[in-house]
């Protein structure tokens, strides 16, 4: 059984989003799709300085030559990952807090946790926009720690890469990682399928980190 009080904390993209590389997969192309003339990697640096809170939403798209105004537009072309609504609905029962750490312009991250309507049901959310701080950065665990206010041995964290996980792992946090194909290879993460694995206490006790003990 996982401790009393043990809170969840999701990645968005790639865990409660679809879509693991936002940027590769759905923002280049519709950057590419919508006229503009900014190459990949000119749009992945705007992206990492927005995600940063160095520039502002508004700020990114005028730097890779589109309007502001197609924000929401970008954003409808992401979905929410199967199984996400059933699993927020069920995961009080084992968990007493369930949060998000996210690389993710602040703005964008907002706007997607209201248009699904699933902001409610997650706090805190903790996004690189707004700290100023990028997964897999130790310092965005430390900080997630310090605000919920618990040891690390009480927290689960969930992500579908295995750089972010290390880093927490590093800190005596559970790691869990979230791979829907099945594909991992050996790791020291324990792989789930499907998020609604995490309601089983046999599967959490086997993600608890030796090193918190």
């Amino acid at each position: 059984m996982p401790p009393d009080g043990a809170i969840l904390a999701l990645d968005a993209m790639g865990v409660l989003y679809a879509t693991g590389d936002d940027v590769g997969d759905l923002l280049v192309s519709f950057a590419h799709d919508k006229g503009s003339s900014a190459v990949a990697a000119e749009i992945e640096q705007a992206y990492l300085a927005a995600s940063l809170g160095q520039i502002d939403a508004e700020e990114f798209w005028w730097q890779i030559g589109l309007d502001p105004r197609l924000e929401d537009d970008y954003l409808r072309r992401h979905r929410l990952a199967d199984g996400v609504r059933e699993f927020l609905a069920a995961a009080g029962t084992v968990f007493g807090t369930v949060c998000c750490i996210s690389n993710d312009v602040s703005r964008w991250s907002a706007k997607l946790r209201r248009s699904f309507a699933i902001e409610a049901s997650i706090s805190p959310w903790l996004v690189s926009g707004d700290l100023g701080i990028r997964k897999p950065d130790e310092r965005i665990y430390r900080q997630a720690i310090a605000r919920l206010g618990v040891p690390a041995s009480r927290l689960y964290f969930v992500d579908d890469r295995v750089k972010n996980l290390d880093a927490a792992r590093q800190l005596g946090i559970n790691t869990i990682l979230f791979d829907p194909t099945g594909m991992a290879t050996e790791t020291p993460h324990l792989p789930i399928r499907r998020l609604g694995d995490l309601l089983d206490p046999r599967v959490l006790a086997l993600a608890i980190n030796d090193a918190s003990l």
